[in-house]
């Protein structure tokens, strides 16, 4: 009897892996201008991405819904948030995008993760305060 009851058991256990849990992706991105003079607005810029969508992945691609979370002129540098399922075709197309207004451009991907906290800092740019450091470990 005892054989049954542990096959019973074991019948009851599921296991459950969950791939991708988070249903968007976040993607820190800097647009680099042959002209560093040239600026763009945050409309301009999300048009400007559309308009490498539709031209990689026509009108379905220009359909794909992301949003410009954060924008900053000075530097060029955005932050993405797009669906997981859509992710691949809006890094295909920043990468594929080569010029704007005539003049040579790239996209530089920064940071891309399924989590914005993880964006908010950057490891390799991590200076670490010496003065309380000394201080703490003597």
């Amino acid at each position: 009897m005892r054989r049954d009851d542990k096959k019973e058991e074991s019948a009851v256990f599921q296991r459950v892996v969950l791939k991708n849990a988070s249903p968007y992706h976040y993607m820190k991105v800097c647009l680099v201008l042959g002209d560093e003079s040239t600026r763009l607005s945050a409309v301009e810029l999300k048009h400007f991405i559309i308009t490498g969508l539709k031209s990689l992945h026509g009108e379905v691609g220009a359909a794909l819904p992301f949003d410009l979370l954060k924008y900053d002129e000075d530097t060029l540098t955005a932050l993405l948030r797009v669906h997981s399922r859509g992710l691949v075709k809006l890094w295909s197309s920043l990468t594929l995008l080569g010029s704007y207004q005539s003049q040579a451009c790239a996209f530089r991907v920064l940071q891309v993760s399924p989590f914005l906290l993880a964006l908010t800092g950057n490891s390799r740019e991590l200076q670490l305060d010496e003065g309380s450091a000394s201080s703490s470990s003597g």
